[in-house]
C-alpha cells in the first residue's frame, strides 16, 4: 500500500482551496448575468481549447523564427500609437480598471484611476517595493476587495468575482512564493487545476463512466504540458521535492490547464536558480505566441527589456506612468519613484 497521503488529507495540511486561483476554479458555482458567469459560458468555456497536438505545446524557443516575430509584431503594432501617459486608452484591452481604490485603515496602498492591458501583449507591471504592484494583482484577481472601483475583464464585470470565478472567466495568477501542493505528486497538481470535471459532483463521482473520458483527457493534457516544461520526469514525484524554479514551472504549467485567456505572474523570476530563467523567460514569450494576454510584475529590469511589449509603472500605490521598455527607462517620473528626486540634483 502507497504511504503517500490521499488528496483529501493533502488538501487539509495545505491553504484552502481559493489559495490558488487555477486550483479553485473546478468549484460547481455559477453567477447570474450582472457581470458573473452564466450556464452559457461556463458550458462554452469547458468545450474551449481541447488538448492540443505536440506541436503546439511545444515552447516558443521551437516555434519557427518568422512565427515569433509576427507575434511580436502584431502586439507591438496594436501598441505602437499609443501615448506614453498614465491610463493611456489601448486600441483592443482585455482588462479595464477603473477608479481602483484599497485603503488600509488610513493607509492607501492602491489607487489606480485608470489603467487598461492590451490584449494579445506581454505588459510588465514595475515599481518600487511597496508601490501597490502585489496588492493591485490580489483585488484584480479576486484575493482582495477594493474599498471603491470596478473593472471588466474581456467584456465582463469582474470586480464582484471571487478568486475561482476570475479563473474561470480565464484570467489566471500565479504567485511570488508558489503555491503548490507539496504532499501531492506533481501530476495531481496538475490535475486539480482543471476546470469543470465533472467528477467532482458527488453523486456524478459515483458513475465513473461520467468523468473518465474528461480525466483521460486531463491527464493527456497535464502530460503535454509537464513534457513542455521539461517536469515530465518529475510526474510522480511530491511537489515538495520540486526546487523553487521547477515549481515556478509547474505552477505556470497548472495554469495553462485552464486554458486561460489572460495569464498573471507574480515576479516569476523570484528566487529562481540563473539556469532556470531563461527557460521561464522562454515560456512566458510563448504564452504570446499561442494569443494569450501576460500581465507581469518584475524588478528585473533585463528581463522586462527582453520580453515586455509594455510598461505600467506604479509608486505609492499610483500609476505614474506607461510606454515601450526604452522609453520608461529614460523616464524622470520613474528615476525619481526608484532612486529619488534628489537623485539627478546630486548628479550634477
Amino acid at each position: 500500500m502507497s504511504d503517500k497521503p490521499t488528496p483529501e488529507e493533502a488538501q487539509s495540511e495545505e491553504s484552502p482551496p481559493e489559495a490558488v486561483s487555477s486550483e479553485a476554479a473546478s468549484s460547481d458555482e455559477v453567477l447570474s448575468e450582472d457581470g458573473f458567469l452564466d450556464d452559457e459560458v461556463a458550458a462554452r468555456e469547458a468545450a474551449e481549447s481541447e488538448a492540443t497536438g505536440s506541436e503546439e505545446a511545444e515552447s516558443e524557443a521551437d516555434l519557427p523564427a518568422d512565427a515569433v516575430k509576427a507575434g511580436i509584431a502584431a502586439a507591438r503594432a496594436a501598441l505602437a500609437d499609443v501615448p506614453p501617459e498614465p491610463g493611456a486608452p489601448k486600441l483592443d484591452p482585455i482588462l479595464k480598471a477603473v477608479g481602483v481604490k484599497r485603503a488600509f485603515g488610513g493607509l492607501v496602498a492602491v489607487d489606480v484611476e485608470h489603467l487598461e492591458i492590451q490584449r494579445g501583449a506581454i505588459t510588465a507591471l514595475i515599481g518600487p517595493n511597496g508601490a501597490g504592484k502585489t496588492t493591485f494583482f490580489n483585488l484584480l484577481t479576486g484575493f482582495d476587495r477594493p474599498s471603491r472601483g470596478e473593472w471588466v475583464f474581456d467584456g465582463r464585470r469582474a470586480d464582484r468575482m471571487r478568486s475561482y470565478q476570475v479563473a474561470r472567466a480565464g484570467m489566471v495568477r500565479t504567485f511570488q512564493l508558489t503555491k503548490a501542493l507539496t504532499r501531492m505528486t506533481v501530476m495531481d497538481n496538475m490535475l486539480i487545476g482543471a476546470a469543470n470535471q465533472v467528477g467532482e459532483n458527488f453523486w456524478a463521482g459515483l458513475i465513473p463512466p461520467l468523468w473518465k473520458a474528461q480525466e483521460a483527457a486531463n491527464r493527456r493534457k497535464a502530460l503535454e504540458l509537464l513534457e513542455r516544461f521539461k517536469l515530465i520526469d518529475k510526474r510522480e514525484d511530491y511537489a515538495g521535492e520540486l526546487s523553487g524554479g521547477q515549481r515556478k514551472l509547474l505552477e505556470m504549467a497548472r495554469a495553462l490547464m485552464l486554458n486561460p485567456k489572460m495569464v498573471m505572474l507574480d515576479e516569476p523570476m523570484a528566487g529562481v536558480n540563473p539556469a532556470l530563467k531563461q527557460s521561464l523567460l522562454e515560456h512566458i514569450k510563448g504564452l504570446r505566441e499561442e494569443g494569450m494576454t501576460v500581465l507581469f510584475v518584475e524588478h528585473d529590469m533585463d528581463m522586462v527589456h527582453e520580453i515586455a511589449d509594455w510598461v505600467a509603472v506604479m509608486a505609492a500605490g499610483k500609476l505614474i506612468t506607461e510606454g515601450t521598455p526604452d522609453s520608461i527607462s529614460a523616464d524622470r517620473r520613474v528615476i525619481d519613484a526608484y532612486l529619488g528626486a534628489h537623485h539627478d540634483a546630486a548628479q550634477r
